[in-house]
């Protein structure tokens, strides 16, 4: 999500510069509506960002109200075997099997 953040929605916001800057000295949901229509791929790309962090946060509080559901916790399970069996090589050995030895 930083990542998606950092370099689309920094792009989007940095091609609606003008626009916000009208938008901070006298902001009408019009010119809302015609900077977001008119400037189409910054608009795309913040509501890109805007999607997937309410996924993200979406899924996130999901999981922290009902834990997660047993589909994605074999899946986890299966890929923590994995990366036992590989050992030291895996390049998440050390996160995964540290506090199990």
């Amino acid at each position: 999500m930083i990542l998606l953040w950092i370099s689309v929605g920094s792009l989007s916001i940095w091609s609606l510069r003008r626009e916000i800057g009208l938008w901070l000295e006298h902001f009408t949901w019009v010119a809302v509506y015609y900077g977001l229509y008119f400037h189409r791929w910054p608009t795309l790309g913040l509501g890109l960002c805007l999607g997937m962090t309410l996924a993200v946060i979406t899924w996130q509080t999901r999981n922290a109200l009902r834990g997660l559901p047993l589909q994605e916790k074999q899946g986890l399970e299966k890929q923590v075997r994995r990366i036992r069996q590989q050992g030291p090589s895996h390049p998440l050995w050390k996160w995964v099997c540290k506090n199990s030895q």
